[in-house]
């Protein structure tokens, strides 16, 4: 019996005489330890979250993109999700309650991340995809560190643009000095980063220089910057409580990459060898054959007849590779790679020669969550924080907003993300149709799922219907079939 949790075990007669026992058994089989599974829990244990991350990192780090630099199945999956993920960047959508001032803000944001990286390089939608996309699978996280240019003396007057910038950071760089409080990793820094008493980041410790840089002859190496916390995006998944570095995506499957490239060439390899021989010589049964040496190499020319030693006869080898299981082995192996990211097999292997259209559309939707999920993710960490900071400096900006006259706290921003063709179109314009005759969606949020600007669409369609109007042009069929008149009468039915 238990009394307040306490497990209260009747005294026998060895415990009243101080001798112990022992209980026999277990209550779960997989804490149980046998000579059949010892070796596969070798390695279990009690570590922190960060105990093995500090120590395997840098090694898995390297091994993922090596994978990715020499397999074209990490490769391609790497950048179909980056793809399904970013794609072009979301556009920004406001609303403040005041229409110029949400157009203002979007336009100069637009503006704005064309030109966002410090080095000229890349937008923002492309920074996030390096950042939230390839970065998350290769190295298991991003750094973006805000910035500002400096502004250049000009005689003559110019419109006032923000100086905000931004750098992507290669993780490899963010590293606890050495000689740093006399330890490289303690309590207060961790990895590269400097935390208070609660375990929020204060600083990071970024390297000048990358430890593996092909231009550093050591001088320089060890100068670092320290960056405050406010200044940093530091994009990782969280997995565990007290977690300071982010693993790979891939790391789970790196196995199974050298796996599938091992059986690819062991398969080419045995078929070469096949190929290579031409044939064997045999034993005819019943007769006195020649001597013949035995594994003597016999050279066949070429269109030519071969005489054979009596009481002997040739045999083709037929090269039988690929073997029957090769195309399941590595249909399997691509398809448990590609569960890392929660992509299907179809997706990974771009291959949807064994699926259906219900089947597809069913691996896609678990895929979809996923993408929606992660993007969520980056709008909170990331798109959010570089809009609002690039939204400060433009309010203490003179003459910046002609139409916003708001503060921070009133700006409320959304991401419309690029959208993805439906697999059967007609359907799909059905369901919207369905949708909307239900009032269970809306203009905004079936041109949100396409990635488009509601009212910017609806503005292009009232400047078509008035350019075709003024030009003659029948904007619509004069005759209507009965289908899409069924429809107005329900449309005139919800709206009375």
């Amino acid at each position: 019996m238990s009394i307040f949790g306490e497990l209260l075990i009747p005294q026998t007669d060895a415990v009243k005489a101080g001798r112990s026992t022992q209980l026999t058994g277990r209550s779960y089989d997989a804490a149980a330890t046998s000579r059949h599974n010892e070796n596969h829990w070798r390695y279990a244990d009690g570590s922190d979250a960060d105990f093995w991350i500090r120590q395997d990192l840098p090694t898995t780090r390297n091994r993922a993109r090596y994978e990715v630099k020499n397999n074209s199945y990490a490769e391609g999956i790497i950048e179909t999700l980056a793809n399904d993920l970013v794609g072009t960047g979301p556009d920004l959508q406001m609303d403040t309650g005041n229409s110029d001032a949400d157009s203002e803000i979007e336009e100069k944001f637009f503006q704005w991340s064309q030109d966002c990286d410090i080095e000229g390089k890349l937008n923002f939608g492309e920074i996030l995809t390096l950042t939230g996309g390839r970065q998350q699978c290769e190295s298991g996280e991003g750094l973006t560190a805000f910035v500002n240019i400096r502004r250049q003396k000009n005689w003559t007057r110019v419109r006032p643009e923000p100086l905000l910038r931004l750098r992507v950071i290669e993780p490899d760089r963010l590293a606890s000095p050495y000689g740093l409080a006399g330890i490289v990793n303690d309590e207060k820094v961790r990895d590269g980063i400097e935390y208070d008493e609660d375990g929020r980041p204060l600083f990071y410790y970024i390297f000048k220089q990358h430890p593996g840089s092909a231009t550093n002859f050591g001088g320089g190496f060890g100068d670092y910057d320290k960056v405050p916390a406010s200044q940093m995006i530091h994009l990782y998944k969280i997995k565990r409580p007290g977690q300071s570095r982010g693993m790979p995506w891939v790391t789970p499957s790196l196995p199974l990459f050298a796996q599938l490239r091992r059986f690819t060439l062991a398969t080419v390899q045995s078929a070469e060898t096949a190929a290579n021989v031409s044939g064997t010589i045999q034993t005819e049964a019943g007769t006195e054959p020649d001597e013949v040496e035995a594994l003597d190499e016999v050279e066949l020319p070429r269109n030519s007849f071969l005489t054979l030693p009596r009481g002997h006869n040739m045999s083709q080898v037929k090269p039988e590779h690929p073997a029957a299981t090769y195309e399941m082995f590595k249909n399997e192996v691509i398809n448990e790679i590609a569960r890392c990211v929660c992509m299907p097999f179809n997706v990974a292997a771009a291959n949807s020669a064994k699926y259906n259209y219900a089947s597809g559309r069913l691996d896609w939707q678990i895929y979809y969550r996923f993408i929606r999920t992660i993007r969520s993710w980056l709008e909170a960490h990331e798109c959010n924080r570089v809009f609002y900071a690039w939204l400060r400096e433009g309010i203490l900006m003179p003459g910046y907003f002609k139409y916003f006259k708001g503060n921070v706290n009133t700006a409320r921003p959304e991401w419309n993300w690029p959208g993805s063709e439906h697999v059967d179109p007609k359907k799909e314009a059905d369901a919207q149709n369905t949708r909307r005759r239900s009032l269970t969606t809306n203009l905004k949020g079936e041109y949100a799922q396409q990635g488009k600007d509601w009212e910017r669409e609806l503005r292009q369609i009232k400047k078509e219907k008035d350019l075709c109007e003024e030009l003659g042009i029948p904007w619509q069929a004069e005759k209507k079939s009965e289908n899409n008149k069924e429809m107005e009468d329900e449309d005139e039915t919800v709206e009375n």
